[in-house]
Parts: structure tokens; C-alpha cells; sequence
């Protein structure tokens, strides 16, 4: 190799924080990045849509906790890119995005595909900056992987012009600084420890940041040894196994639900690795009169409808663990939201042995809960699917559901599955999408067959925007411009080289997904769904009294 240019120095310093892919699309801006990498470690792998790579490195980000790295052109490619970098960064996953760009000798004047993509990149960004000079590689890329892994974890990014990626650079990648745990104070852990120990019908709230910290275990025995129930959000699931006597399971529907009793009976709402871009505190605390504890790595954001009696930022199991040292429950009644459990467990089984057909979306999704196993991965799109898997599909374990929940961008599943079955080859993945959601990134079908990524897709089919049919008929009794055709599903997978299925019966559900989950490369499955069970469970939920 010739002498060293910036391309290359940049390249040098992704293998030095670690990064083994990188997600994108070839451009003429990007030819010396490109280069690089084709010398380097680092294995890039070809989308054939730029949004698909960067929800790739997205859900890389989010299982591994470590950024995931996209790679676009500038214009075009870079906004194509956005909606990803954006999905990452409410979602709360370190992502690294890298842009070519033209150069710094024409960027004064109207000039071909430019844009000004740091200001453009700003607002969905962390952090974002310019490579000018070439020396100053290496601090950019530390200060990304920094701040894009730091707590709130996000998305930074990188903008390199192509006259800047030619020129020589001599330098190397800086040493990785290890972060080293924070821990709370005695006098906050001592506050939330009596707010505790006082509480009537404590509840527990857990989100994504139990997750991120590894909190699982240290959650699972505080709420055990306090006999408080704990209720997740949608991205905070397997936080506390499905099965715990103690779990309340998802909330986050913008329907009441049983749930919805817990939190009108609650004294007190302890939210561990709570965040507020989740499921808003104005849905379940709307008159701010719910005393609330707040557990997280960060402080409390500011909201009406949140303000903490205590406040404990640090590391949460240690936070959690030293509050247990602390707080005493002897003597307490069960809390109220225990009553609950029953309900919501009996309303989860009855769809066990439905045979309808179409297919109902909770019979679907408890019969793919069947099939997986406790560390299996499924990645929910966006639609009205969501939110039936947000209810209905539960979790052993924590991140064995990825639901785009901060963002909520539709056409996340199946770059998604690729960017999981790369984490874990080992386990199974199903991309669960709506009609809607699939015909966004479906193309990202055959990178995963090119690049040996063996997943199943499952599309709930019903000829439309079953979620946004599903709000206007809840504001205005009828729905308009939702409707539209889809192609032959099955034949759609068969032309790309895949295999495809479509479900006919209620009875072909476990064998199909029991097929396609043993299949060597990617499958899709096309089945019918029964959307009309939407307005059913805002009927019934809109007639759940709480009992006093």
C-alpha cells in the first residue's frame, strides 16, 4: 500500500473501536472509504436501499451496544439514510453514520447533489461534524463511538468530503478510553428506599434502559423480595421473564387496558430504565398525582406528569440492590395490580385454540410465541401488528423483541433480521411486518439471501394501513385512503430465490412456521389477517371498569 490517506485513517480507526460491518450503498463520494475497507477487516455489506442500512447498524446498535455503522453518498444517498439515523437515535441505539460529501473546493457554490448534510443531520444526530483537516481523524471518530455509546446511547455523524478522503494523513486511531460505572448517592438511594417502604399499591414501571444496563437480574430479584409487580413498556420487555408470578407484561397502548387499573390504583410508580419517549407519563399520570421514583442512568427529563419524590442516577443494579438493603415491605398487603395478573393472563389464553380464519392477530402472534425459543429474536415493524405484538408476544428474555417504539419507523423488520441474524446466527429470527411495512424495504430480502442471512418474514395481510384505518375509525366511525393491492407473496419470495408460504387455515400456522424457521435461506410467509378484532379491543377496553 502507498502512503496513507484519510479514507484510510478513518478506516483504521473503525477496526480500532471494534467494528466488524459496515451497512451501506457504493457512491462516487465514497470511493476511497470503499477502498479502504476492501483492505481492511471490516466486512461491508451491499443494501440495495441506504434507509435499509441504516436500520441495519440501527438493530446492530441496539443488540450488541455498540454502534453500528452505515455508510452513504452524499444528496440522495444521505437523506435516503436519514430516516434510519433518526429511528436510532429516539430508539436509543448507538448507531455511526458516515457520509461522502463533495469538496470543501466547491462547496460555496450552487453545486452538483450538495447539501449542507451536517446542518441536515443535526436535529436526528447526537453529535455530527466535518472531516477538514485530515490529521483530525482520528479525535472525530473517538468522539463518535464516544458520545453514540454514552447514555442516552444515539446516533452521531461523520461527513467526508472527497477531496479530503484522498489526502494524505498521517496519524493513528487514540486509545479507547474504558467508561467507567457512576453510582448514586446514599442520600437518593435512602429517599427512594422510604418512598418505598411507605407505598400502599407500589407499581414498577421498566423500560429500555433496564435493558441497555444489563439490569434484568438485579430487577427481577428486587421485585421478588419486595412482592412488586412490574409492568414493561414496549421496548423494556424480557426485563423480568413473561412467566414471573410478578409480571404484568406490556403498557404503552394508547387504549386504556387492564394494565390501566394498575396505574389508576397506584400510590406509587417506581420507573427503572423508564423512558419518557417510550409511553408519554401524561397517558398513565395525567394530573401528575401518582408519586413516582425515578431509576435510571440519567436524570428524570422534565415533564408535568413526571416529577420524581426521588431521584437515582447511576448504575441500576447497584441502585436497585442497594434500595433493597434498604426498604422494608414487611406487612404490606399485596399490592392491587397483582389482582390484575389473572385478567390479563386469561385474556392472552383464550386465543390458544381459536380456528378462525382469517387469522386473528392474537392466535398468530400465540402461536409464534410457541415456536420460539426463550433466546430466539422477532423484530416488529410498524403498524397495527405492533401493537399486537406489544401486547400479546412475551418475553423470556430481555432483547428477544426489537420494537421500534422512540421513532417508530415503518420498514424496520426486515434490515432489522439481517442485522440480528448477523449478532446471532445461532438463534432463530422472524420479521414480523404488516402488508404496509413489507413493500417498504422488501428489497433488503435479497441482501440477506446474498449475504447468508437465514430469517423468516411473516406479513399480516389485510390490503392496507390496518393501524391508521384502525384511528380513524375510532375518531370518525370510517376510514379513507388506507386501502391498497399487494402482489402474489409467494411468488414474490419464489422470484428473488427464496421460499415462499401463504397460511389458508388456522390448523397450517405452527407447521408453516415450524418449515420455514428450518429453511437455509430467507422465507416469507403471507397470511390473511382478521383486523376487525382492532375495533373489538377498543370496544371492549373502552367498556373495562376498574374494580375499587
Amino acid at each position: 500500500m502507498g502512503e496513507m490517506n484519510t479514507a484510510d485513517l478513518l478506516v483504521r480507526c473503525l477496526e480500532n473501536e471494534g467494528v466488524r460491518y459496515v451497512f451501506g450503498l457504493p457512491g462516487e463520494e465514497n470511493l476511497h472509504v470503499l477502498e479502504a475497507i476492501k483492505h481492511s477487516s471490516i466486512q461491508f455489506i451491499t443494501t440495495r436501499h441506504e434507509q435499509g442500512a441504516a436500520f441495519m447498524a440501527d438493530v446492530y446498535g441496539r443488540l450488541t451496544g455498540k454502534p453500528g455503522v452505515c455508510l452513504s453518498t452524499l444528496g440522495p444517498g444521505a437523506t435516503n439514510l436519514m430516516t434510519g439515523v433518526a429511528d436510532a437515535n429516539l430508539d436509543r441505539a448507538p448507531l455511526v453514520a458516515i457520509t461522502g460529501q463533495v469538496g470543501t473546493d466547491r462547496m460555496h457554490i450552487e453545486s452538483h447533489q450538495y447539501l449542507d448534510l451536517v446542518a441536515m443531520f443535526a436535529p436526528v444526530t447526537k453529535w455530527n461534524a466535518q472531516i477538514v483537516r485530515p490529521t483530525n481523524t482520528p479525535e472525530i471518530v473517538r468522539k463518535a463511538f464516544k458520545i453514540a455509546q454514552a447514555e442516552k446511547p444515539g446516533a452521531v455523524h461523520i461527513d467526508l468530503p472527497e477531496n479530503i478522503a484522498a489526502m494524505p494523513a498521517p496519524g493513528r486511531p487514540l486509545r479507547i478510553d474504558g467508561q467507567e460505572k457512576t453510582y448514586a448517592s446514599f442520600q437518593s438511594i435512602e429517599k427512594a428506599a422510604e418512598a418505598i417502604s411507605k407505598a400502599e399499591n407500589p407499581f414498577i414501571l421498566v423500560g429500555n434502559g433496564a435493558i441497555r444496563c444489563d439490569a434484568s437480574e438485579a430487577l427481577t430479584e428486587f421485585a421478588t423480595k419486595l412482592n412488586i409487580p412490574v409492568a414493561n413498556t414496549f421496548m423494556g420487555k424480557g426485563v423480568i421473564r413473561y412467566t414471573h408470578p410478578l409480571a404484568l407484561w406490556s403498557v404503552g397502548l394508547q387504549q386504556r387496558d387492564y394494565i390501566s387499573c394498575g396505574f389508576d390504583r397506584a400510590d406509587l410508580v417506581i420507573c427503572v430504565g423508564y423512558d419518557l419517549i417510550e409511553y408519554s407519563p401524561k397517558k398513565w399520570n395525567p394530573t401528575g398525582d401518582i408519586a413516582i421514583v425515578h431509576i435510571g442512568m440519567t436524570p428524570a427529563e422534565i415533564d408535568s406528569s413526571y416529577i420524581p419524590v426521588a431521584e437515582v442516577v447511576g448504575d441500576i443494579s447497584d441502585t436497585l440492590r442497594e434500595i433493597l438493603r434498604r426498604a422494608d415491605r414487611t406487612g404490606k398487603p399485596e399490592p392491587y395490580a397483582l389482582e390484575l395478573r389473572e385478567d390479563i393472563r386469561n385474556d392472552y389464553l383464550q386465543y390458544a385454540k381459536d380456528d378462525g380464519f382469517p387469522v386473528k392477530p392474537q392466535k398468530l402472534i400465540y402461536d409464534l410465541r410457541q415456536v420460539m425459543g426463550p433466546e430466539d429474536i422477532v423484530i416488529s415493524d410498524v403498524g397495527a401488528h405492533k401493537m399486537w405484538i406489544a401486547r400479546h408476544y412475551h418475553c423470556e428474555r430481555p432483547n428477544t423483541c426489537i420494537i421500534s417504539n422512540g421513532f417508530a419507523a415503518m420498514g424496520i423488520a426486515i434490515p432489522g433480521a439481517i442485522a440480528a441474524k448477523l449478532v446471532h446466527p445461532d438463534r432463530k429470527v422472524v420479521a414480523v411486518t404488516g402488508d404496509g411495512g413489507f413493500m417498504m424495504n422488501n428489497q433488503e430480502l435479497e441482501t440477506a439471501l446474498r449475504v447468508g442471512t437465514p430469517f423468516v418474514t411473516i406479513i399480516f395481510n389485510d390490503g392496507g394501513y390496518g393501524l391508521i384505518e384502525w384511528k380513524q375509525q375510532n375518531h370518525f366511525g370510517e376510514s379513507a385512503f388506507i386501502k391498497f393491492t399487494n402482489p402474489d407473496f409467494v411468488k414474490f419470495a419464489e422470484s428473488m430465490g427464496l421460499k415462499g408460504y401463504r397460511v389458508e387455515s388456522c390448523a397450517d400456522l405452527i407447521p408453516i412456521l415450524k418449515d420455514a424457521l428450518s429453511q437455509d435461506i430467507p422465507t416469507v410467509i403471507d397470511c390473511p389477517i382478521d383486523y376487525s378484532e382492532n375495533l373489538r379491543f377498543t370496544q371492549r377496553v373502552g367498556d373495562l371498569t376498574c374494580a375499587i
